[in-house]
């Protein structure tokens, strides 16, 4: 017999740790008075996903001349 955590999250049952049992294995459930802290949901993102949250429409014009015209500036007095 094994002892596992776990919580209801409202629809079924979420264990806490990873199960080691197989299909139509019985298991004894037992509803404790006590309760976990509520994760939030993560949503999963690629870096170009997660960054474009932050992006800055306004500046997309800019970043296509920033290089030219950094060169130029540091290149102006030589």
């Amino acid at each position: 017999m094994l002892a596992l955590q776990g919580y209801y999250d409202g629809q079924k049952i979420q264990t806490l740790e990873v199960i080691q049992a197989k299909k139509n294995q019985k298991v004894i459930i037992t509803v404790l008075d006590e309760f976990v802290e509520e994760m939030p949901v993560r949503k999963e993102h690629s870096a170009r996903g997660l960054l474009s949250e932050y992006a800055d429409t306004g500046l997309w014009e800019k970043e296509k001349t920033a290089w030219e015209k950094a060169v130029a500036e540091k290149y102006a007095d030589a």
